[in-house]
């Protein structure tokens, strides 16, 4: 396929993009027929039936990617007609696209276009919630750092500070630091370290409660505040179990140090290439 060819699908692929008023990206399936050279509705809604079979083989609901509605179009003499068309995501173009007529030149460009930009859109997703999970780890390491704080200010030490973080674990998981290391296979570091990000922020929310109600009942000894610490985990435990998590169950992530130096790394490429793109378009410029 000729580049001139492939670079007109691609733009018109994308010029008949639609948005939502809340910024929701949008084929309608009568555009796409034409974009896939189906001349007959009729034959273009075998493709649809098709599509939809395998958005819900693949456990995806149907009606979050194909919406129906209706549309007027105008007629002649100036009359008006309702027709029935289809809102469109990329992934239920992707789908049209694997169930369409593959002799079809264009239908072959829309098979690769749409496998490409849905793995996009996954990279995407899955770089955003790799972000989420590092912030929720530092976020739980700065409250951890709040709490010891507050103990040394209000015990006169914080040498128990470990200990009390540990009878923590215990009443999140019903099952001690170590035992969590072992069952996670975890060695020489951190069990947060490889929490999902569900279990950092339970983790968190119910240190920061432990360091309100330390600070405002004025509690000045190592068991109070370790009592206070307990209950507040064991809440937390209970409500996560309430909505079917049960934290000892739940298999741990990547290192989550790992997780932040690869972004980090991408980062530095990602600026690296753009960098290296502004001075080639300077270049450009200057010879023009």
């Amino acid at each position: 396929m000729k580049v001139e060819i492939i670079q007109s699908l691609t733009d018109n692929f994308e010029s008949c993009a639609h948005t939502t008023d809340d910024g929701v990206e949008f084929w309608l399936a009568r555009e796409l027929q034409h974009l896939l050279d189906y001349s007959e509705w009729r034959n273009f809604q075998k493709v649809l039936l098709k599509a939809k079979t395998a958005c819900e083989t693949s456990g995806s609901n149907i009606p979050n990617h194909f919406v129906e509605v209706n549309k007027t179009i105008e007629m002649p003499k100036g009359a008006q007609k309702e027709i029935d068309d289809i809102m469109l995501t990329r992934y239920a173009c992707y789908l049209i696209a694997q169930n369409g007529d593959s002799k079809k030149e264009k239908i072959a460009f829309a098979q690769t276009y749409f496998a490409i930009q849905t793995r996009k859109a996954e990279l995407i997703e899955q770089r955003l919630l790799e972000y989420e999970r590092v912030q929720a780890r530092h976020k739980l390491a700065g409250t951890e750092k709040e709490l010891s704080k507050i103990i040394f200010e209000q015990t006169g030490g914080n040498q128990n500070f470990a200990l009390i973080r540990s009878k923590g674990d215990k009443a999140l998981f019903n099952n001690t630091t170590q035992q969590m290391k072992n069952k996670w296979n975890i060695k020489n570091k951190p069990l947060a370290d490889f929490m999902p990000t569900i279990l950092l922020k339970a983790k968190d929310f119910a240190t920061e409660i432990t360091i309100f109600n330390a600070k405002d009942k004025k509690m000045n000894t190592e068991k109070a505040i370790s009592n206070e610490h307990v209950i507040n985990n064991e809440t937390v435990r209970d409500t996560l179990i309430s909505r079917g998590i049960v934290p000892e169950k739940l298999p741990p992530e990547d290192d989550v140090k790992k997780i932040e130096r690869k972004l980090i790394s991408d980062n530095k490429k990602a600026l690296k290439s753009s960098d290296s793109f502004k001075n080639k378009t300077e270049i450009k410029i200057k010879r023009k």
